[in-house]
């Protein structure tokens, strides 16, 4: 057994830093009420450090704390898409060539009424992200990048045209559990037109953790942090893996 708690400035002090929002004016009260609710949460020698007017019925904190909470690091599991080592480009394509055989094809789109497309085109895109090239850069790979602010049902139906091996669902709006609705919709839509063996189904965003995902009902979830490198090196282990290659 490991157990660590948080570190501040010396080892297991169990110091904190919290930041949060509260509907009331910035100010001497305001700044009580959060201190407070932090010791509410069983934080002590909390001290707000810095407070700032979002408007004038809203205001931010920056609460520090010490807990004597802690936990056992042997005991955690962690919430990852695999526990593969993503390969980069040039080995994605040497593994296509080497056991597909055929060009992989990609699709995806921000759904529902979200309009964000940073998720989606960092992962698609050819200029890719923080000098990871996007899918539509990879030699083996055919990648559709439909956009943002479409149907779920138009892009199940834009895959069936396209033959796709794997579908890409990228959402960042998640105010009352948008994000959620919305990816549940599109397994819902899958399984009643009975596509769901199908397609290798991917969910994508900065709220979007493995463990949700496939609960939903996708394959994998991959949240912050993630490059085109491993939604593709998940992509051709899971055809591979599945014997899901189509002619």
């Amino acid at each position: 057994m490991k157990v660590v708690r948080p570190y501040g400035d010396t080892m297991d002090d169990g110091k904190v830093q919290l930041s949060f929002t509260l509907p009331v004016p910035e100010g001497a009260r305001g700044k009580e009420a959060a201190r407070k609710l932090v010791l509410s949460l069983g934080f002590k020698d909390c001290e707000v450090v810095h407070s700032t007017a979002l408007s004038p019925e809203f205001s931010m904190y920056v609460v520090y704390g010490k807990t004597e909470a802690s936990v056992d690091y042997d005991s955690v599991v962690a919430d990852e898409a695999s526990s593969d080592a993503s390969m980069d480009m040039d080995a994605v394509n040497e593994y296509i060539r080497q056991n597909i055989g055929r060009k992989v094809v990609i699709v995806g789109a921000c759904t529902g009424f979200d309009a964000h497309t940073v998720g989606i085109d960092a992962i698609m895109n050819m200029k890719g992200y923080n000098h990871h090239y996007g899918l539509e850069r990879y030699s083996e790979l055919e990648a559709h990048n439909l956009g943002a602010q479409l149907p779920n049902e138009k892009l199940i139906d834009y895959a069936v045209k396209v033959n796709a091996d794997a579908i890409l669902v990228s959402q960042v709006v998640t105010q009352k559990d948008s994000h959620i609705h919305n990816l549940t919709e599109f397994i819902e839509l899958l399984e009643a037109k009975s596509l769901r063996e199908r397609f290798i189904c991917i969910a994508g965003g900065p709220r979007i953790g493995n463990k949700l995902a496939v609960e939903i009902g996708f394959d994998v979830g991959f949240g912050r942090g993630t490059y085109a490198d491993d939604v593709a090196s998940f992509v051709v282990r899971k055809l591979v893996d599945k014997a899901w290659l189509k002619s």
